[in-house]
C-alpha cells in the first residue's frame, strides 16, 4: 500500500464522559475498527487521531486507540496548560505529536501568560505542532502569539473561512499571509463545515488553489474528518474524491497525502505491514 495519511478523524464511544463545556453531545459510536476499515477500503495507509472536543481534556480513549495501532495512527491531544512532563511523555509515548485548541464558540486563551508560554515551550522541545480550530476572522487571536512562541501551528478545516465570504475573508486573505513563516500547514478538510454540500467540490476548490498556491503541497494535509460528527450523511469516499476535485496534479495530491503528512506526523517513513502496527 503506497503511503497515504488521513490527517483528521476521531474515534469515540457512545456513553463515554463528556466535558462539562461542550457543543455537541454524541449519539453514536466511531469505532477504531470501523475506522481502519475506511482506511483500508480507500488506499490510506495511515491514520491521524484527534481528540474530540465534547471528550475534553481526557484523552484516555485517544490513547487507547494509539496504542491499539502505534505504526499506523499518530494522535492530536486536548491538554491543560498545567499539564505535567511525566503526562506529556506518556502521551508522547503512545503516539501524540500534537496538542489542539479547538476554540469554536470559546474565547482565546492567553498564550502569553506563564502556564501557557511554559506548555508551548514543552511542546516545541518535543517537536510537536499545535492545531487550531476558529473561524478564519478569529486567527488573528492566536496565530501571531503561537508564531512569536516559534510554535508549528496546523490550521484546520481550510482555515474556516465565511461562508458568505469565502476566498475573500480577510481572515482566509490573513491565513495566505501566514505562509512566509514557513511553519503553519492547513487541513483540505471538514469542507462541508464551510459551505454546503452542494458547493463543497466548487467552493473547496477555490480555496483548495489558493492556498497551494500559497503554502504549496509541502505544507497542505488532507483529512477526512471521519466520522462527521453533526454531518453524518457525508460519505468517507466523497471526502477522498473531494481531493482529486480541489487539486489537478496527482503529484501535489501524492506529496500532500505522503512525505508532507508522514512528515509533519512523525511517521517511520518506511512501510510497515498492517500486522506490525
Amino acid at each position: 500500500m503506497t503511503a497515504a495519511v488521513d490527517s483528521h478523524a476521531h474515534v469515540f464511544e457512545h456513553g463515554l464522559a463528556l466535558a462539562a463545556v461542550r457543543r455537541y453531545r454524541p449519539d453514536h459510536d466511531a469505532l477504531l475498527g470501523d475506522y481502519l476499515a475506511l482506511l483500508d477500503a480507500h488506499g490510506l495507509s495511515r491514520g491521524v487521531l484527534v481528540q474530540p472536543s465534547f471528550l475534553g481534556t481526557d484523552n484516555r480513549y485517544l490513547l487507547a486507540a494509539l496504542r491499539a495501532r502505534p505504526a499506523r495512527l499518530r494522535g492530536v491531544a486536548v491538554v491543560d496548560p498545567a499539564i505535567d512532563d511525566a503526562e506529556l511523555a506518556t502521551m508522547a509515548a503512545a503516539g501524540v505529536v500534537g496538542i489542539r485548541l479547538n476554540l469554536i464558540g470559546l474565547p482565546a486563551p492567553d498564550l502569553g501568560s506563564a502556564p501557557w508560554r511554559g506548555l508551548l515551550e514543552r511542546i516545541n522541545a518535543r517537536g510537536w505542532h499545535v492545531e487550531v480550530h476558529l473561524p478564519a476572522a478569529r486567527l488573528r487571536e492566536v496565530m501571531p502569539s503561537l508564531l512569536a512562541a516559534g510554535c508549528r501551528i496546523v490550521v484546520d478545516h481550510f482555515g474556516r473561512p465565511d461562508p458568505a465570504l469565502g476566498v475573500a475573508d480577510p481572515g482566509f486573505e490573513q491565513l495566505l499571509r501566514h505562509a512566509d513563516s514557513g511553519r503553519v500547514w492547513v487541513k483540505l478538510s471538514g469542507a462541508y463545515r464551510n459551505w454546503p454540500d452542494a458547493q463543497c467540490a466548487q467552493a473547496g476548490r477555490l480555496a483548495a488553489q489558493r492556498l497551494l498556491e500559497a503554502f504549496t503541497a509541502g505544507r497542505l494535509l488532507w483529512g477526512s474528518d471521519w466520522p462527521h460528527t453533526q454531518h453524518r450523511h457525508v460519505a468517507y469516499g466523497a471526502t477522498r474524491q473531494w481531493l482529486d476535485d480541489w487539486i489537478d496534479d496527482a503529484a501535489q495530491r501524492r506529496q500532500l497525502l505522503g512525505d508532507t503528512a508522514l512528515t509533519l506526523f512523525q511517521f517511520q517513513l518506511k512501510e510497515t505491514s498492517h500486522d506490525a502496527a
